[in-house]
C-alpha cells in the first residue's frame, strides 16, 4: 500500500506543521488569531538592550490585544525575513532593503507604520535617515580619495545603509565597485559594530545609518567626535514595522493603532524616548518604492 504524503514527510517536518497549526489558529475565513504575537527586529550587537528599548510599547500591545508577547531573537537581518515568511514571527522591524525583500517573496508581509526621529547629532528629524561614510578622525582618512585600498566595513548583506546604498549609490561618485576601490571588503553584523571597528582601528572606514550611529553614541560605545563624515546618501524612509496580513483585520488594526497613539500614553512616551523619536507615524509600501528603484 502506498504511503500518503504525510507519512513520507520527516518525522520533523510533521513536528513542525503541527506547531504551527497549533500557534496560528485560523477562523472561519481563514485568517489568524494566535494566542501569542511574536516580534522581532533586525539585530545590534545587543539585541536583548535594544529589546528594553521597545517593552513599554509591547506592554501596551499586550494589553489593546489580549495577546501574550514572545521575542524572537535574531542571528541576521535575513533570519528576521525567514521568521516572518516562516510564520515564527507576526510583528517585526525591518530595515528598508530587507522589507523589500521580504515582500518580494511574501505580499502578506506589509509595512503599517514607522518612527519620526528627533534631530540628534548627525539624524535629522523626521520619518527618514541617511547613509554615511565615517572614518576615525585625526587618522590620514579624511577624504574619500584617500581611502583607495583601504579596508571597509559594511553592515549586513541585507542593510540598506550598511550595504546596498554603499553597493548602489556610493559607487557611482567612485566610478567604482567597492570591491575594486576598497583593499578589503568586510561584514560587520551591526551598525554599532561597524562604528566600534572604526574606532578601534579594525577597520579604516564604514558606512552606518545616521540613527544606528547616534544609538551607539547614546549608549556611550562611541563618541560623535571620533568621526569624520565623508559622504552622506539621500534621505531614506525609516526603518518599516510591519506585520503579516494573514493575522484577523481586526487584530491587525490593533496591533497598527497601539503604534500609532504611542505619544498618547506614558509607557509609549517612554518608548519614544528611547528610540529618539517625537511620535510614530503611518507609512505604506509605496514608500518603499525608493528602496526598489535603488536595488534596481
Amino acid at each position: 500500500m502506498r504511503s500518503s504524503a504525510l507519512t513520507r514527510l520527516p518525522w520533523r517536518s510533521i513536528l513542525m506543521v503541527c506547531l504551527l497549526a497549533i500557534a496560528q489558529p485560523a477562523h472561519a475565513d481563514g485568517c489568524e488569531d494566535p494566542k501569542v504575537l511574536r516580534f522581532s527586529l533586525v539585530p545590534t550587537q545587543d539585541s536583548v538592550r535594544e529589546l528594553t528599548y521597545y517593552k513599554p510599547v509591547l506592554d501596551l500591545l499586550s494589553r489593546s490585544t489580549g495577546k501574550k508577547i514572545e521575542f524572537y531573537m535574531p542571528t541576521s537581518y535575513s533570519s528576521v525575513v525567514e521568521a516572518l515568511l516562516g510564520k515564527w514571527v507576526d510583528v517585526a522591524v525591518l530595515g528598508p532593503e530587507s522589507y523589500v525583500i521580504a515582500r518580494s517573496k511574501d505580499a502578506t508581509v506589509e509595512v503599517f507604520g514607522t518612527y519620526s526621529r528627533k534631530a540628534d547629532g548627525v539624524q535629522e528629524a523626521g520619518p527618514g535617515y541617511k547613509s554615511v561614510l565615517i572614518t576615525k578622525k585625526g587618522s590620514r582618512y579624511g577624504t574619500v580619495e584617500s581611502l583607495r585600498g583601504s579596508v571597509l566595513a559594511l553592515v549586513d548583506p541585507a542593510s540598506t545603509s550598511g550595504a546596498l546604498v554603499p553597493e548602489r549609490v556610493f559607487t557611482k561618485e567612485i566610478h567604482q565597485p567597492l570591491k575594486e576601490y576598497f583593499s578589503k571588503v568586510v561584514f560587520s553584523g551591526g551598525h554599532d559594530l561597524s562604528c566600534m571597528a572604526v574606532v578601534e582601528g579594525k577597520a579604516d572606514a564604514a558606512f552606518v545609518a545616521t540613527h544606528r550611529l547616534m544609538e551607539a553614541v547614546n549608549a556611550g560605545k562611541v563618541k560623535l567626535d571620533d568621526f569624520n563624515v565623508l559622504w552622506a546618501s539621500p534621505r531614506l524612509p525609516q526603518d518599516p514595522f510591519v506585520y503579516r496580513t494573514s493575522l484577523c483585520a481586526p487584530l491587525r488594526e490593533r496591533i497598527a493603532e497601539t503604534f500609532l497613539a504611542v505619544d498618547r500614553e506614558p509607557e509609549g512616551r517612554k518608548y519614544l524616548d528611547n528610540v529618539k523619536s517625537e511620535r510614530f507615524v503611518k507609512m505604506a509600501d509605496a514608500d518603499y518604492d525608493l528602496i526598489r528603484e535603488v536595488a534596481r
